[in-house]
């Protein structure tokens, strides 16, 4: 893990940019933009998955006060469903991104492919997809944290209005209890009609 503004000299303000929730099948897809301080280092930070629920949680408040700036963009799963999870990763990366209110010259995202490659609005400045990338530079690892804190904190709120699916532990994914929930229950206004196993209800 290194800081973005040791490889990437040129550029005083870089945004980090990952997300969470794309491979449940109920609940948002959720991504953050986040801008460090340069020659600030947050101890223990690192891609989301690699730490525990309670050190995500500790870093997720100590990076909202660090950051230079940050922001959340939000995709709802009847948008996911309207045009495709990778379409609804860049929208929710894209609102992130203008929702930002300093201005940045350079973005690093996670994963093989920049958010401006699909046919909505473009992002007019230069950016980066790396892969792995938050396993690899602080901004990127920060924005994994606050978009999985984030997207954690509102599928425990859909726990508590639909506790049948166990959206506290499975977070949306499709462990066997919360297939057989569907299966018995029906599927909710927050699932995903058009992921498996739930788009062969409506086929």
């Amino acid at each position: 893990m290194i800081s973005e503004y040791k490889i990437f000299k040129s550029y005083k303000r870089i945004i980090g940019i990952d997300e969470a929730g794309r491979g449940p099948i109920a609940g948002p897809v959720v991504a953050a933009a986040v801008i460090l301080p340069q020659n600030i280092i947050i101890p223990g930070l690192n891609d989301s998955k690699k730490l525990s629920q309670t050190k995500r949680e500790e870093l997720y408040f100590q990076i909202k006060k660090t950051a230079l700036d940050f922001a959340i963009g939000l995709v709802s799963p009847q948008k996911i469903d309207e045009i495709n999870i990778l379409q609804a990763t860049f929208l929710a990366m894209r609102e992130a991104i203008n929702k930002l209110t300093i201005s940045v010259d350079f973005f690093l995202v996670d994963g093989p492919y920049l958010p401006n490659k699909s046919n909505d609005k473009k992002i007019r400045i230069k950016g980066e997809a790396i892969i792995r990338g938050d396993q690899k530079f602080f901004c990127i690892a920060a924005a994994s944290i606050l978009a999985k804190v984030t997207r954690d904190n509102l599928m425990l709120k859909y726990h508590k209005k639909y506790p049948h699916y166990d959206f506290l532990h499975n977070k949306g994914y499709p462990t066997r209890k919360h297939i057989e929930a569907i299966n018995k229950f029906d599927i909710t206004p927050i699932h995903r009609k058009t992921f498996s196993p739930i788009a062969k209800k409506f086929n």
